[in-house]
């Protein structure tokens, strides 16, 4: 298999980052400027949370930079060990599936319990994604 195709799902997580990215944006500059708030007035985290209404894209585009960064790890990892197999990749394709249904969730509708459950589904494919790599480069 072509070591290159483990970084297609790297990619499909960077759109899916710059999508929460511009709604982040679009959200609070819409509800800044109807709330007619200063800018500096929501210089800090703690500030946000009191004067925004909707932090909910702001939320996902932070958990996009937590488990995440060990996702970019593991393909880092995966194709410099040569391990871009058809596991790894599908493994790689279903954590960026379960991330995109979080962050729908999360940026629409918000149900904590629903979101929740996608989550430990991406970490546990997160976990098993590791173990693949790290079996694979121990039994070489």
């Amino acid at each position: 298999m072509d070591t290159k195709q483990v970084f297609l799902p790297a990619l499909a997580m960077v759109a899916l980052t710059l999508v929460v990215w511009i709604r982040m944006y679009v959200v609070r500059i819409g509800e800044m400027r109807r709330e007619r708030i200063h800018p500096q007035s929501i210089a800090t985290s703690a500030q946000i949370a009191q004067r925004l209404a909707d932090t909910r894209a702001s939320d996902n585009f932070r958990n996009l930079f937590e488990l995440p960064v060990l996702f970019y790890a593991a393909l880092a990892a995966a194709a410099l060990t040569g391990q871009a197999t058809t596991a790894v990749l599908s493994l790689a394709w279903l954590f960026v599936a379960l991330r995109v249904l979080h962050s729908l969730i999360q940026c629409g509708y918000n149900k904590v319990m629903h979101r929740f459950w996608i989550y430990i589904a991406g970490a546990l494919v997160l976990w098993t994604l590791w173990g693949v790599i790290a079996t694979g480069w121990w039994t070489r």
